[in-house]
């Protein structure tokens, strides 16, 4: 049995080794997308996290609330302002970035201050009216006035428009506080807010300390590699279904199955050969992108991959969804009745259970009707056993209630496959 069995992985390997095409689509296309996706989302990281965004600001206010948005949007930390001339018309700044000088711009209105001063007296009047301080009318409300203009490029993405958006929200809100603070000031003790009180007041907030959640209790923020490697790991590994479906319907088409029922042997040993063979191929994978990650990720100027400190749960979990993604490509073969239809529906299926397993779009940020559906993708079971132990700190016991759904799914997929030999008189 043992020589039968080492015999057939012998015929895989070999087998194997002739696919090129299947060798690029196991090696190269995951290499090639942990490096690009990893670069592109950490260009994001640098320029939501440094003054790399461009942004036009067309400053027509000639009173001190306009530079003090100024200061205030230069503060926020993640814009690149360019002045642009107070006379330049609105047509020529949407010019400007169509031109790709910049993709968003503000337009500050030449009665700024004037619409702020009103809006903060209002505000303070109506404190104090509160506080029985202050009997006077309020006049004219101008709380719905919209003083400033945001023009934004059509490429901008609405998640990235509204992470701007908060931080110009921020920086007007501080342009307001501070004369909402003056006008109370000014009316209470009838003389302007002291310099020295004034910024001691507008700089005492409360600072935010981020921590991430994680099991083992270290603070370690996570990179756009931790984020990345493991998933195009796991989008790899079901991609060995271009290879191996294929060869389970060449070994049909060419009359294998029927020859080997004429020797002392079962198609069952080979199955159980194309297992191990490809088993050990998505180790190999997952092995490759690694390293990649922890050596050639840094000369690159990317973010290096911290590898777990449970490394046996890392293998773990690695064979256990290698092993899934190689019962599910032979479960494509199986039932595919030529290998167009084997690469076809097996590259469709990799991608649909990629986009609906987290892969393409976070699980998260899925809506409530695709949370059973994304339950049904191996893939999103993978991510989430490697995403316990790269990101959440985790070790092989916390990721135990990924890695069951996980098992269950495979031997689904095993039974399906054996009823699909039985059904074809394969077996």
């Amino acid at each position: 049995m043992m020589f039968k069995l080492g015999s057939t992985i012998l015929k895989d390997i070999r087998i194997l080794t002739r696919d090129r095409l299947g060798l690029i689509f196991m090696f190269v296309m995951p290499i090639v997308l942990a490096v690009v996706i990893t670069a592109v989302q950490n260009s994001t990281f640098e320029m939501l996290n440094t003054n790399t965004v461009p942004m036009l600001i067309c400053n027509r206010d000639t009173g001190e609330a306009g530079k003090q948005l100024e200061t205030a949007i230069t503060k926020a930390g993640m814009f690149d302002l360019k002045q642009v001339m107070p006379d330049v018309t609105d047509k020529e700044i949407s010019e400007k970035m169509h031109a790709k000088d910049a993709v968003i711009a503000i337009i500050i209105p030449a009665d700024f201050t004037l619409k702020i001063k009103q809006k903060s007296n209002e505000t303070a009047k109506k404190a104090l009216r509160n506080f029985g301080m202050q009997t006077d009318s309020i006049i004219n409300d101008t709380s719905s006035v919209q003083p400033i203009t945001l023009l934004y490029h059509p490429v901008l993405q609405e998640s990235f428009r509204h992470s701007i958006q908060g931080a110009l929200r921020s920086a007007l809100l501080m342009v307001q506080n501070r004369e909402v603070l003056k006008s109370l000031y000014f009316s209470l003790n009838e003389t302007n807010l002291p310099d020295s009180l004034e910024q001691e007041l507008m700089s005492s907030q409360v600072a935010i300390n981020e921590v991430p959640v994680s099991r083992d209790g270290s603070r370690n923020i996570p990179n756009a590699s931790q984020h990345n490697v493991p998933a195009w790991t796991v989008f790899a590994m079901f991609f060995i279904v271009i290879s191996l479906g294929g060869s389970v319907v060449r070994e049909k088409l060419n009359g294998s199955f029927v020859r080997l029922k004429t020797l002392p042997t079962n198609y069952l040993v080979a199955l159980i050969s194309k297992q191990i063979t490809y088993l050990l191929v998505t180790f190999i994978q997952a092995a490759v992108v690694f390293s990649i990650g922890i050596w050639l990720f840094p000369v690159m100027g990317l973010p290096k991959l911290n590898l777990p400190a449970d490394i046996t749960g890392v293998v773990i979990v690695t064979l256990i969804c290698g092993w899934c993604a190689v019962s599910y490509a032979i479960m494509i073969g199986v039932f595919a009745k030529t290998q167009e239809q084997a690469n076809g529906i097996g590259a469709v299926s990799i991608v649909l259970m990629a986009a609906v397993g987290g892969l393409l779009v976070p699980s998260f940020a899925m809506p409530d009707s695709f949370t059973m559906v994304m339950k049904m993708s191996p893939l999103h079971w993978c991510l989430e056993a490697y995403y316990g132990l790269f990101l959440e700190g985790g070790k092989l016991k916390d990721v135990i209630l990924n890695i069951i759904p996980l098992l269950g799914i495979t031997f689904v997929i095993q039974l399906i496959t054996l009823y699909g030999l039985k059904r074809k008189n394969l077996i």
